[in-house]
C-alpha cells in the first residue's frame, strides 16, 4: 500500500513539474502570474484539448476576481485536476506525428519556424502572429531555430498512465 502511494505521489509531483514548465513560459514579469488570454495556450501546450466553452469556464474558475491575470497558486490545483482526470483528451502521440510528417514533406525530421507559421495562421483554426511568436520563442531550438517535432511531441504528450 505505501509502495502505491509513493507512486501516485510521483505521479502529482510530475505533473506539477510540467504544469509548473508551461506555465512559467508565459510568466513574462517572473511573479507567478499570466495574462488570462494566455490560459489556452498553456492548457493546449500541457496537450489538452478544451472547446471554447470549457476554455471560457476554466478560466473564470482561476481568474483572480476580474483582473485580467490568473495566479499559478490558483491554476495548479485546477490543471492537475484536468489532467490527471483526462478532462480535455489529448490528440494521441501518433496522430500527432502525422500532422507533422505531413508537414514535413522533404522527411527531415524537423520544420523552420516559417513553415509552421505559414501552415498555423492560414489553415484551420488559424492563430495570430503573436500567438505564433510566443509558440515560436517556446518551442524552436534556439541554437538552430527549428522545430524538431519529435522532441516537440514528447513535451505535448502526456503519458495516459500517468
Amino acid at each position: 500500500m505505501a509502495e502505491k502511494k509513493r507512486g501516485a505521489e510521483a505521479t502529482v509531483s510530475e505533473v506539477h513539474k510540467k504544469i509548473t514548465a508551461a506555465f512559467e513560459v508565459f510568466d513574462y514579469e517572473s511573479n507567478n502570474t499570466v495574462d488570462a488570454r494566455e490560459i489556452g495556450s498553456i492548457i493546449y501546450s500541457l496537450g489538452c484539448f478544451p472547446t471554447q466553452a470549457d476554455l471560457h469556464d476554466f478560466t473564470a474558475e482561476v481568474e483572480e476576481g476580474h483582473t485580467g491575470y490568473i495566479s499559478l497558486d490558483k491554476f495548479l490545483p485546477v490543471m492537475t485536476k484536468v489532467l490527471l482526470e483526462n478532462k480535455y483528451p489529448p490528440i494521441p502521440e501518433d496522430l500527432l506525428l502525422q500532422a507533422f510528417e505531413v508537414l514535413d514533406k522533404e522527411k527531415k525530421g524537423y520544420l523552420e519556424p516559417e513553415e509552421l507559421t505559414k501552415y498555423m495562421t492560414r489553415e484551420g483554426d488559424v492563430f495570430t502572429q503573436e500567438e505564433m511568436d510566443e509558440m515560436l520563442t517556446a518551442l524552436a531550438d534556439h541554437e538552430k531555430n527549428l522545430i524538431y517535432y519529435k522532441d516537440l511531441i514528447n513535451l505535448l504528450t502526456i503519458d495516459p498512465d500517468m
